[in-house]
């Protein structure tokens, strides 16, 4: 005999099942795991966190670039290999955006800002640096190039960020779920504050306001590394919180 299952009264066929969450843990454990070895190429390997002088003369740049040229070309073609790293950590913030009663506009907005973000904020730098690094005999002047290129793109990347920002901090204020606390997107309104006092960067070469000083630099990796493992936390809690029996996000 052939068995006829009886359908659930109310039960619409065509919604989607739930998913469960081991996919989600996967793609949270690599956020902390890729953040840290970010931590270990910029500050142990590449030399640029915190990040060289700006106000160095051409031959002092060309010695920069000949006393760290291995741990620059291994750290920073670590990162050529890791860098879809930021693309998972973002991806699993705007899982949970999605989440949020505010819809899925901010949380586009959020993946767009942080996708483009990353190439001038992370890859020139390393991509300016292991072209200095790789020919030895290198014109001096080209090296400081390089050297302003990469430093000024990483330290002032400014608008791509800070409209990722603007759009998680709204998601956040508007949102009925309580996905995440309120009190993140006040900290996170600082990520924005930040990287407008980073603009002079690209006129400063000395000073609080220069690629490396107190408020272009140090400020603004100060408030991001609170802000980080802030959101670091409450990714974690809202992946607890969210149902097993969640229908997957549309």
């Amino acid at each position: 005999m052939t068995r006829v299952d009886t359908p659930v009264i109310g039960a619409d066929a065509n919604a989607p099942r739930a998913a469960g969450k081991r996919d989600v843990w996967l793609v949270f454990w690599i956020v902390p795991a890729f953040y840290t070895l970010f931590g270990i190429i910029f500050f142990a390997l590449a030399r640029v966190m915190p990040p060289p002088r700006p106000d160095v003369t051409t031959s002092q740049i060309a010695d920069f670039f000949v006393d760290h040229a291995t741990t620059i070309q291994i750290g920073f073609g670590a990162l050529i290999l890791i860098i879809a790293g930021a693309g998972i950590a973002n991806g699993i913030v705007v899982f949970h955006m999605l989440r949020m009663s505010t819809g899925s506009v901010m949380a586009y907005a959020y993946m767009g800002g942080m996708a483009v973000g990353a190439l001038p904020g992370c890859l020139l730098v390393a991509c300016a640096f292991l072209v200095a690094t790789f020919r030895a005999d290198r014109d001096p002047g080209l090296l400081a190039l390089l050297y302003d290129l990469g430093l000024l793109s990483y330290v002032g990347s400014l608008g791509c960020f800070a409209v990722a920002y603007f759009a998680f901090a709204v998601a956040i204020l508007y949102d009925r779920n309580e996905i995440f606390p309120k009190w993140l997107a006040y900290v996170t309104v600082w990520q924005i504050v930040t990287e407008v006092m980073a603009v002079p960067v690209f006129v400063s070469k000395a000073g609080p306001f220069a690629w490396n000083g107190s408020i272009s630099f140090w400020m603004g990796t100060v408030v991001f590394g609170i802000w980080l493992s802030c959101v670091i936390m409450f990714l974690k809690k809202a992946t607890e919180r969210q149902p097993h029996d969640e229908a997957p996000v549309p």
